[in-house]
């Protein structure tokens, strides 16, 4: 349950407008609440406010709030716009869900309703005299955390929609991904031990992408008809009316008739992929982002070259060894549940900047060191795979390179 909770949550926070929403409630709540001080001891002690102070000061945020509110949208569109053309459109949305970006458009706008309801409250003789003092400290405080988010949100705005700042949110969100998967690597299933070919396919009505898999609601179902599954799908999957959900390796097939419906709301499906759970999807755009760069229109491969860099740490990290009581105990011992291949990780990096940029004899070398930089880092999981990669680029590389001089160079570099 603390899983699917998780997953709401995280969907619900990258929404543009959850956080404004959150900041205009606290804003309301605030002004409303500084009436409470009237039946307090702050009667006794509180200094007397002059009203028109507190008028201009609310008066003033009210007034520049809005405006700055409107510039910060105007310029997030700007960032989004520039990080969809520049990157990829992939990358959208994390972008929209930059911390800093919506923490300052929430606390603009949350600063104007606030100044708003508390000048109505104000003009209608809603407070008293620690009302006023109240009022008048909580206004001082939106001031000044306004101001602070304000000079940080500049900051901020000038790399956002950068390419540079792109690249590393798509890195930060695999290697998030990636650490998620590491801690559970059958998501709190057990591995899959059991022979797929003996078990009774289990279709679904959805098409599109699993974005997540409540494992929690599938043990349920497990132990209500007494059966064990093997997931066929994993976050990041393209499923459809030919793709089985799952397998059932042992229990009445005939139960499941009655138990469909609570199976297919187990697994939820959307149109496009999330970087959520999915380590692979987050390669994809980074691949996407360097065969952009690598494109003759465009014609940049420092970009591809930074992207190899991000592939060298996020594989690095992926086949490094953890401590096994990172790891998480197993919950759901029904399901077992099948680990992202590497092999097809390794497509997902390194086939695409193979392919584009097999005519450009520095990215080719930059591919090639890291490729035998991997292998090194883990010759039982990866020097295979390193070794077939660094094999195909360089025969990429000989059918696309005009000097023979460049593809000398680039065989003392390969892993094979």
């Amino acid at each position: 349950m603390q899983e699917n909770i998780k997953f709401f949550l995280k969907g619900l926070s990258e929404k543009l407008w959850f956080k404004p929403l959150i900041f205009c409630l606290l804003s309301i709540a605030g002004a409303l609440l500084a009436h409470l001080a009237d039946d307090t001891f702050i009667v006794d002690i509180a200094p007397d406010i002059e009203r028109s102070s507190v008028e201009n000061l609310l008066s003033t945020i009210s007034s520049s709030m809005l405006v700055i509110a409107i510039f910060a949208v105007g310029a997030m569109l700007s960032a989004f716009s520039a990080a969809s053309s520049t990157a990829t459109p992939r990358s959208f949305k994390l972008i929209v869900a930059d911390d800093v970006s919506q923490n300052a458009l929430s606390a603009f706008i949350g600063a104007f309703i606030y100044s708003t309801v508390a000048t109505i409250a104000l003009k209608n003789g809603f407070y008293g005299k620690a009302g006023y003092f109240t009022l008048f400290i909580l206004t001082l405080v939106v001031f000044t955390i306004v101001i602070i988010i304000f000079l940080t949100w500049v900051e901020r705005i000038s790399k956002l929609g950068r390419l540079s700042h792109t690249i590393k949110k798509v890195e930060d969100a695999t290697v998030e991904a990636i650490n998620e998967r590491k801690a559970e690597p059958q998501m709190g299933g057990v591995p899959v031990i059991s022979n797929i070919s003996s078990g009774t396919p289990i279709f679904g009505n959805q098409i599109g992408y699993v974005q997540h898999i409540n494992l929690n609601q599938l043990q349920q179902l497990a132990n209500t008809i007494d059966a064990r599954f093997i997931l066929n799908c994993v976050p990041g999957t393209f499923i459809a009316p030919d793709k089985p959900l799952a397998y059932l390796i042992s229990g009445d097939a005939a139960a499941m008739d009655g138990h469909m419906d609570e199976l297919n709301k187990a697994f939820a499906v959307k149109d496009n992929r999330s970087f959520n759970s999915d380590p692979q999807f987050g390669l994809i755009t980074l691949s996407e982002i360097a065969s952009r760069a690598l494109s003759p229109g465009i014609n940049d491969p420092g970009t591809a070259i930074a992207i190899i860099g991000s592939y060298v740490r996020i594989f690095s990290l992926w086949m490094k060894d953890e401590d096994k009581a990172h790891i998480k105990k197993v919950k759901y011992n029904r399901i077992e549940v099948p680990e992202i291949s590497m092999g097809d990780m390794f497509d997902d990096a390194f086939r695409p900047i193979a392919r584009d940029g097999a005519g450009n004899i520095e990215v080719m070398l930059r591919l090639q060191k890291a490729l035998v930089s991997i292998a090194y880092i883990d010759p039982l999981k990866a020097k295979e795979l390193a070794l077939l990669h660094s094999r195909q680029a360089y025969e990429r590389a000989a059918l696309a390179m005009l000097y023979s001089g460049d593809l000398e160079i680039l065989k003392k570099h390969c892993a094979f």
